[in-house]
């Protein structure tokens, strides 16, 4: 990872954990727009952050990081913190597996499981600590964790995703309890619905579950934009990211559901 400190701006951070070419990409893309400059971490170098740089004329870092191991979280927030405050953490990280299909509980490897709990779970554990202390010397910051239906609800063949998505949301409400009366803003977006491409006239992959990252034979190409056939549009789900960060401290959400008007069929 190339050292960062000599671009370091003097505009706030907002570092996001988990992108893709649909939800954590329109993530970053708003907090671009918004003024931000942005952080994309990422286990491959993101090809979206010279584009996002382009288009939002803001300073946008690719930095790579591995959920799942500890010390390349520290790694990659060092490097993150090297630019600057980090006023805004959304992790939106979790473990894709083959197929998108259901694994019969016997046949999941430990392995496996440890990996998934540890990227949904202990990477969000592992990020957020490197940034409170900043968020709480300042008295502000926003700390936005992404899940999805597997959040609340156990699903047969989905033992790894739901147990970690579960202690993430457990995470959340505990942070939210300690941080939030320091200033600093938890919350937690259960996306129940299949992220689509924004709409527009680009077009982008479909994947089948809410997070982030897919595996590419699951790429499907969508001639229309998210929206019309039931799937949600990342864009506009952005848009809630950005409204918690903004809300009034007076009235802030602490965990709050999305989904589209149209129930398309559902994959878990």
């Amino acid at each position: 990872m190339r050292s960062m400190a000599s671009s370091a701006s003097s505009r706030s951070i907002a570092a996001i954990v988990g992108v893709g070419p649909n939800l954590g990409r329109s993530i970053a893309r708003k907090f671009a727009h918004e003024g931000y400059t942005v952080a994309i971490l990422s286990r491959r170098l993101s090809r979206f952050a010279d584009e996002i740089a382009r288009e939002e004329k803001a300073q946008v870092f690719a930095i790579r990081i591995d959920c799942s191991d500890s010390r390349s979280v520290r790694e990659a927030f060092e490097g993150v913190l090297s630019l600057g405050f980090v006023e805004v953490l959304v992790y939106n990280a979790y473990q894709p597996f083959a197929n998108c299909q259901p694994t019969n509980f016997t046949d999941i490897r430990v392995e496996a499981f440890e990996k998934s709990v540890a990227i949904s779970s202990v990477g969000a554990f592992l990020s957020a600590q490197q940034v409170l202390p900043g968020m709480v010397e300042r008295g502000r910051g926003t700390i936005l964790f992404t899940g999805c239906s597997a959040s609340l609800n156990g699903i047969a063949g989905y033992s790894e995703l739901c147990c970690g998505k579960f202690a993430l949301r457990a995470l959340s409400q505990c942070l939210a309890r300690e941080f939030q009366p320091l200033g600093v803003h938890v919350a937690h977006v259960i996306i129940d619905g299949i992220v689509g491409s924004p709409r527009g006239p680009s077009t982008s992959q479909q994947r089948l579950l809410t997070g982030e990252h897919q595996h590419q034979h699951q790429h499907q190409h969508q001639q229309s934009g998210g929206g019309g056939d039931g799937s949600m549009d990342p864009d506009a789900l952005a848009q809630t990211y950005w409204h918690l960060h903004t809300q009034d401290r007076t009235a802030w959400t602490q965990e709050i559901d999305l989904r589209p008007s149209t129930l398309p069929p559902r994959f878990l």
